[in-house]
């Protein structure tokens, strides 16, 4: 029988939401104690939120857990509690074993030392004895893959070296439980399959990984269960495939347009600021967005800043968080190479239809000056839902088409010759 490692039982926390208290006076403490009581309780709780709230569930020795949720859903909330960074307002979770965590890039390091001391710092936190740590010490600069730069201050490193090493001390000092955040993202594709790669070693030797992702791939392929939290609350748990498919259905809220009058008000930067974006059917006929149609995205926005040579990057992710392609404007002859003058544009880009699969979809934008740099970029522009047409389904196939694209490639089948002659010249 699988022993449970950890317990979580009613667990919730509740923050305070407003300007921080300043430090008072002695007299101005009793004051406000001989007050409290004279408060109503309604305007004292609007004054706080529950990050959390009756959160309970059990992890068993070897379970790779995944926690999928939307941003402020409390995934975070609930590994810094569990990491012992902040007590739990209500409830309680016992911890059987050593707990090692991955929360923010750099976790436990202190900057000021090299990366060589903070791995025996880290190690020490752990309760971990300087000759074990001596015993890993090679299998994790190796893995960080920054033996170059390990007696460096890690003040020095960057985001992907600290997350390298960060990481890779987590992994292989040897914790019973792993905590590990959204941090991974920070890491090139690379690094990141390395990563969940040896997470399915630590699994395999019998410790216990708790997976904040927003990569579905990946919780659906390394984790052994799923929990979905929303608003502070556990909406599903149980069969990764399962709970994923309830969260993703949960966030189906298609957007096929946003608009912003008040360019002051708008999304942006001193350079450049969205007006408007929407898709467009480019079929007359056309009254959804399916596997056959086409459409165009249609960006409108201000250029606050004369004379720069702009290109509009569009890239096109699935809700699993894959990125299918990216499309940029550079191969657009009227203004590819012109500086911009002050105003309001329009830009559009053309999709052709029979290329995506049916599914969910939402699209980044990304403003690039001289082809190099980035001058703005803004996440989840619009969400759609590509459709399914009874047309597309010729035959008896009523499953779901596997893959991230779906092209209709041209297909030619010939008669060559009859089983009973000579093939050899075929």
């Amino acid at each position: 029988m699988c022993e449970k490692v950890l317990k979580i039982n009613n667990l919730g926390k509740k923050y305070f939401i407003g300007e921080r208290v300043s430090y008072t006076a002695l007299r101005d403490v009793l004051v406000s104690k001989l007050k409290a009581p004279f408060k109503k309780a309604a305007s004292r709780e609007k004054n706080f939120i529950w990050a959390l709230r009756d959160v309970t569930f059990d992890v068993n020795d070897g379970d790779i857990l995944g926690i999928i949720g939307r941003n402020g859903a409390g995934k975070s909330t609930l590994l810094k509690i569990l990491s012992r960074i902040t007590r739990p307002t209500t409830g309680s979770a016992e911890i059987r074993g050593r707990v090692g965590s991955l929360l923010e890039v750099g976790t436990g390091f202190h900057p000021e030392l090299t990366g060589r001391e903070n791995i025996y710092l880290n190690g020490a936190i752990l309760g971990m004895h300087r000759t074990e740590i001596n015993r890993k010490f090679d299998e994790i600069v190796a893995f960080s893959e920054i033996e170059k730069f390990i007696d460096t201050p890690v003040k020095f490193y960057s985001s992907g070296m600290y997350v390298r090493l960060a990481f890779s001390v987590a992994a292989h000092l040897e914790p019973e439980i792993l905590l590990v955040d959204e941090v991974l993202a920070v890491g090139d594709a690379g690094f990141q399959k390395k990563c969940l790669g040896r997470m399915s070693e630590v699994s395999r030797e019998g410790r216990t990984i708790l997976f904040v992702s927003h990569n579905m791939h990946a919780v659906r392929k390394l984790c052994s269960r799923a929990i979905f939290l929303e608003n502070g609350g556990i909406e599903a748990a149980g069969e990764p495939g399962t709970v994923i498919n309830n969260y993703l259905s949960r966030v189906k809220d298609a957007q096929l347009s946003q608009v912003w009058e008040d360019m002051a008000a708008a999304p942006g930067n001193d350079a450049i600021r969205m007006h408007k974006v929407q898709i467009q059917l480019t079929e007359d006929e056309a009254e959804q967005l399916t596997v056959w149609t086409s459409f165009k995205i249609e960006f409108y926005f201000w250029n606050l800043e004369p004379g720069l040579k702009l290109n509009l990057s569009m890239r096109l992710y699935n809700f699993e968080n894959i990125l299918l392609f990216n499309s940029t404007s550079v191969f657009e002859s009227h203004w590819h190479g012109k500086p911009f003058k002050k105003g309001l544009y329009k830009s559009t880009c053309y999709v052709p239809g029979k290329l995506l699969n049916d599914g969910m979809y939402y699209i980044d934008l990304l403003f690039i000056k001289d082809t190099t740099t980035r001058v703005c970029h803004f996440d989840n522009l619009l969400t759609f839902e590509i459709g399914e047409e009874e047309a597309s389904r010729p035959g008896k196939w009523y499953g779901k088409y596997v893959g991230v694209v779906r092209p209709f490639l041209q297909w030619e089948t010939e008669y060559i010759a009859d089983p009973a002659h000579e093939t050899k010249n075929v």
